[in-house]
């Protein structure tokens, strides 16, 4: 047996703890122990293997060995790992193969006796299994990415299931896709971390592949735009990719691997216009699929503009539609002719996003064994699943999900602030309507997305590891994970209070601007009171933030600043920047209109020198020039100007005849009654909308009530007859056939229909994604005075209600729903 480098002085040792768990005890007083590879290993998992190794020296503080051999000695003992069919792993007392034989990325993690084996039915399922390990004591997939430094400690202690631990990933490809880099990721990495290469290049795709590898995670959407030469054109890109056996596709807008917006060439190519130029279209797609035949690859098939844009072109919608029926059939001629592979077995994948989805709604036939890939409407809410029969299709589906996103009616590429709760409903949504192949998450320049990408990629690594009950839990448990038992829990407080803020209104939309056109920022919809109660509701994150602070240790200040103070400070201050400037705006009197203008440049200028500590004085430099506090340079970014432009608006007060004094607010889980039907129940969702808890119906397969529509019943007081306004709020969530609707009744009249979707990007979309409600706002006639009933019944699965509201007709408009 061949010793490497390290030399090992760890015990591993077992103690039952219970009748469902048993201690995994790693003790830094011990003799000679290792951790055992076969000779013939993949690189991969060699290097995993030694990452492992390097995480186990951090903690205990001793050196740990690396030992290569092809046959099990029962006096060695320690960490055995391999692929199932390797000659180490074949020599095991535990025969794995007919467990293991034939599955994709699949593993296993038993002990046998004073022995861990870790066991993969491929080599990314062998690495998966190790940094499954190395998640159960304690690292961070974010030790590079965000500077998570563990704990260090003379023992660890791992529970592991009786019968081990075995695992496979839900949905089959699962990864990123870097967009919108210009800001952050791109410069990052020309001028501060490989500036060698000037750009995006081996170096840095290397430190991405191994978080991907570490968050169990396969595919790369590579960064595309201008800023960024295509990733094939970078010498080193390609061949980091295998070896860290990452699949490379790309976006919607780039099919058969090119990046069209750095390499089509129109002197050489002409017009990027299958109608007027296929030949030099199929020639241009024919080098890139000669180049990367031999590649792990899932084609992006179909075609559209340059960047993002529709196909080129003066057709009509029939002849778009033809033309892209053939130029399917040209692309797998072209797989066909180059590849070694039957057709059906190259990865092919077509995303259906904006105008393409007409064109598929309008009859498009696609082969059955590309992948269909589903997209949200940029803003988390996914526009259309397969129905039963695209359930059916051998290509199956997946998702194109944004948590950032550059477009119209407003960008999110600062701080990520998707809700968990959405990611969840979203995304399980699409699972239980057969979205298993491809999910891809675009996350802008990785940071600072750092849990909204974790979230993502668990759920598609194992769909049932977080339920509409665990949302919290998994967040804590992170919490727990980057920073220790002490603070994680309260870490995990702060964070789900930051996610409902935003829920309400994004930290990027608090100008109450647009873009595409780009509109100057104005004064909020808050009203006074609101306005107050939000700015306290920060302020208390803030002081959370910083009495969390001094408790951590030094090593884990970096990654706090990164992962905790920046995004809640920066979301913060954003807050107060608008809020007290427009405090400033409405207010009478001089010297407070100066105290608060003041204030809010304070903000601003708090916010540069945050972002300032970001690039320059965390971690020694190491993220300077990631992150910007300005992309695109839109108006929100900067201070706001509506007082040096816009009229003052009269104030609203309700009139002296309002038969309510504040409206009566209700949460959508606050229910008196909840009626379903033989399969498909309500349920609150935990970290939700605006309350947290919004409520509807399980499962998510797609489904349409014709008879007994499921319903929820409330009941409320009112102590005056007279004219009230019901308002009820919806999240935006769309159906495949734009059919969501409601039936509203009071007590015992007549329902009343409402239709709760929007199609394309009408000014109602705009406004709902921007504040994540649809309303519904009701009159009501109120004849007695008493307990009152409403019923709400529902058509369909995949509407969801969050908040409701009773108020007098003439009263004070208000945005924020609170008790």
């Amino acid at each position: 047996m061949k010793k490497y480098v390290l030399h090992l002085l760890v015990i591993f040792s077992f103690s039952c703890n219970s009748d469902t768990s048993e201690n995994f005890v790693i003790d830094k007083d011990s003799s000679y122990r290792s951790i055992y590879i076969s000779h013939n290993s993949d690189e991969l998992v060699k290097w995993a293997a030694n990452d492992l190794a390097e995480d186990l020296e951090f903690i205990l503080g001793t050196e740990i060995t690396i030992s290569y051999t092809d046959k099990f000695n029962p006096d060695d003992k320690g960490i055995y790992i391999g692929k199932f069919d390797d000659p180490l792993i074949e020599t095991l007392p535990e025969n794995l193969n007919s467990t293991l034989s034939g599955e994709w990325e699949k593993f296993l993690i038993n002990k046998h006796e004073e022995n861990l084996f870790i066991v993969g039915s491929d080599i990314r399922g062998t690495v998966y299994g190790i940094f499954e390990l190395a998640e159960q004591i304690g690292i961070s997939p974010w030790k590079w990415w965000a500077d998570v430094h563990p704990e260090k400690s003379e023992e660890i202690e791992v529970k592991l299931p009786v019968d081990g631990i075995e695992a496979g990933p839900s949905v089959q490809y699962r990864g990123i896709f870097l967009n919108d880099e210009d800001w952050g990721l791109q410069p990052w990495a020309a001028k501060t971390f490989e500036p060698e290469t000037g750009d995006i290049g081996p170096k840095t795709y290397e430190k991405i592949f191994q978080l991907l590898l570490r968050l169990k995670a396969n595919t790369i959407w590579p960064a595309m735009h201008p800023s960024t030469k295509a990733f094939f054109s970078i010498p080193g890109n390609r061949e980091m990719a295998e070896k860290y056996h990452i699949s490379i596709g790309t976006s919607h807008a780039e099919p058969m691997l090119r990046n069209n917006v750095d390499e089509w060439d129109e002197e050489a190519y002409g017009d990027f216009n299958y109608f007027t130029n296929s030949e030099n279209v199929k020639q241009y797609w024919q080098e890139r699929i000669t180049e990367a035949k031999n590649g792990n690859n899932i084609i992006s098939m179909g075609m559209r503009g340059i960047h993002d844009s529709g196909m080129q072109g003066n057709a009509t919608q029939k002849e778009r539609v033809e033309l892209l029926e053939q130029i399917f059939q040209d692309q797998r001629s072209i797989l066909s002719n180059t590849i070694d592979k039957p057709i059906e077995e190259i990865p092919q994948a077509f995303t259906i996003y904006k105008e393409v989805l007409d064109l598929y709604n309008d009859g498009l036939q696609v082969p059955e064994d590309i992948t269909l890939v589903w997209t949200d409407d940029n803003y988390g809410y996914i526009r259309r699943l397969s129905d039963e029969q695209e359930q059916a299709r051998k290509g199956g589906s997946g998702v194109y999900y944004h948590l950032s996103y550059w477009g119209r009616p407003h960008d999110h590429l600062w701080l990520s602030t998707t809700q968990p709760g959405l990611i969840w409903y979203e995304m399980t949504r699409a699972y239980q309507n057969g979205a298993k192949k491809l999910w891809i998450a675009n996350v802008g320049d990785i940071k600072p997305a750092e849990y909204d990408i974790e979230f993502f990629l668990d759920l598609a690594w194992d769909i049932n590891s977080i339920s509409e009950t665990t949302i919290d839990s998994h967040l804590e448990a992170w919490s727990r994970r980057e920073f220790g038992e002490e603070q994680g829990e309260e870490i995990a407080k702060v964070f789900a209070e930051y996610y409902r803020l935003a829920f309400l209104r994004k930290p990027e939309y608090m100008g109450w601007s647009q873009t595409e056109p780009i509109t100057p920022t104005r004064i909020t919809e808050f009203n006074s009171n609101e306005a107050n109660h939000r700015l306290e509701a920060y302020a208390k994150l803030v002081e959370k933030v910083n009495a969390i602070k001094p408790s951590l240790s030094k090593e884990r200040l970096d990654a706090y600043f990164q992962l905790v103070e920046y995004p809640i400070k920066g979301a913060a201050l954003m807050n107060e920047k608008f809020l007290l400037a427009q405090e400033s705006y409405l207010s009478t009197s001089p010297e407070q209109k100066m105290k608060l203008t003041k204030q809010s440049q304070q903000a601003y200028k708090d916010i540069v020198a945050l972002t300032e500590e970001y690039n320059l004085k965390i971690s020694n430099g190491k993220w300077n020039e990631m992150m910007s506090m300005h992309p695109r340079d839109l108006p929100v970014f900067s201070m706001p100007s509506y007082h040096q432009t816009d009229e003052k608006p009269v104030e609203k007060h309700a009139d002296g005849n309002s038969t309510l004094s504040t409206p009566i607010f209700i949460q959508g889980n606050e229910y008196a009654e909840a009626q379903g039907t033989a399969n498909y129940q309500w349920k609150a969702v935990e970290g939700l909308g605006y309350s947290n808890a919004a409520v509807t119906l399980f499962p998510f397969a797609n489904q349409l009530f014709e008879s007994e529509n499921p319903f929820l019943e409330y009941q409320f007081d009112l102590q005056n007859p007279g004219k009230y306004v019901l308002e009820l709020r919806f999240l935006p969530t769309h159906s495949n056939n734009f059919d969501q609707k409601i039936w509203i009744s009071i007590d015992d009249q007549e329902p009343h229909e409402f239709s709760l979707n929007t199609q394309g990007r009408s000014e109602e979309w705009k406004e709902n994604v921007l504040r994540n409600f649809v309303k519904v706002t009701h009159p009501i006639l109120i004849d007695k005075s008493g307990k009152h009933s409403l019923k709400i019944s529902v058509n369909q699965t995949g509407i969801v209600l969050d908040q409701l509201a009773v108020s007098s007709e003439n009263q004070e408009q208000f945005y924020e729903i609170v008790k």
